[in-house]
């Protein structure tokens, strides 16, 4: 199977997706809000629940002092930093709840937190939020962030060198310094490497050196000095960084570029109480658009996502064989 045929449908399927959620999320509010004391139509989207459990969910969201976030480090400590801050305040004030948002050190240990419950909330790449839930099938997407410059919710990878290392070609990319982000991240390592191999470049053993710089932005700045020849990058980071000055078009260029990827979710447990799923669902839908962009990217704010939406990762990673302990 080509890598590139497992992406074609997405964009139609996407927006087939948003249209349906979108249309469920309207009758659930107009339910709401018109007091229906009809039984059995709870909306399990919103978390709605039968009268005869309101007590019960009472006394389970007295249980939930605080809601604790794992964010993956996908960009610079200080812009993450910043945007954390301002997320934990707005949740704080939407969800009546302290928030606690941390930012592990890599994202083998973002995964670890959600998967083994130690959170209930994280900010995960595609690919990672794939296996924590192999690993906890309790776990769920919540909403991904719009990208501003398709309207939708998915983004792209980008393979980037240095126009002075000689790099035009994937086939050029042999015998070169080639950097990724971590081997959990989508853009930043399955879906390059899984094009990649689909050229015969293994890059175990067809580039001088593999680097594993540990963010989007940390591989911006490996190109930029030179450690590397090309990179696996989020394409908005890529356009931001071009946009900085600090890899000028002149200079770098984009040799290759994936069909949409699925942005990045919003992951939670399922084992919070009902009514806290639905405020935190309302309090995202209806984020300021700033509070949505913690990739980096110009973000329209945040839309409905389903685990199915992230499939096409699942078959990536069996096509590249990879273990889900990995």
């Amino acid at each position: 199977m080509r890598y590139s045929s497992i992406f074609l449908t997405l964009k139609d399927r996407f927006s087939r997706t948003a249209i349906v959620m979108l249309l469920g999320l309207t009758v659930t509010l107009l339910n709401t809000s018109c007091n229906s004391t009809s039984q059995g139509n709870s909306n399990e989207l919103l978390g709605n629940v039968t009268n005869s459990s309101v007590k019960k969910l009472k006394n389970s969201e007295q249980k939930l002092s605080s809601l604790n976030i794992a964010m993956s480090p996908s960009q610079s400590s200080e812009e993450q930093r910043q945007k954390r801050q301002l997320l934990a305040d707005y949740l704080q004030e939407q969800l009546g709840l302290s928030v606690n948002i941390e930012i592990p050190q890599d994202y083998e240990t973002a995964i670890d937190l959600i998967a083994e419950g130690k959170v209930q909330m994280a900010y995960l790449g595609p690919f990672s939020y794939v296996k924590a839930r192999q690993r906890n099938f309790q776990l769920e997407p919540l909403v991904a962030y719009i990208d501003k410059r398709t309207g939708r919710p998915w983004y792209t990878s980008a393979i980037v060198a240095d126009t002075q290392s000689g790099i035009k070609t994937i086939a050029d990319l042999k015998g070169k310094r080639v950097g990724f982000v971590n081997q959990s991240s989508t853009s930043g390592y399955l879906v390059p490497v899984a094009h990649l191999k689909s050229h015969n470049i293994d890059p175990e053993q067809d580039f001088a050196e593999l680097k594993y710089t540990g963010s989007h932005n940390k591989n911006a700045v490996a190109l930029e000095s030179g450690q590397v020849d090309a990179i696996g990058i989020n394409k908005p980071t890529y356009l931001k960084a071009q946009k900085s000055g600090q890899l000028p078009l002149e200079k770098y260029q984009v040799i290759w570029e994936s069909d949409p990827i699925p942005n990045a979710p919003i992951v939670i447990s399922r084992k919070l109480p009902a009514q806290v799923k639905s405020n935190l669902q309302k309090a995202l839908i209806n984020a300021p658009q700033d509070l949505a962009a913690l990739s980096g990217a110009k973000s329209d704010g945040y839309t409905l996502v389903r685990d199915e939406d992230y499939e096409p990762i699942r078959e990536l990673q069996k096509i590249l064989e990879i273990d889900t302990a990995e």
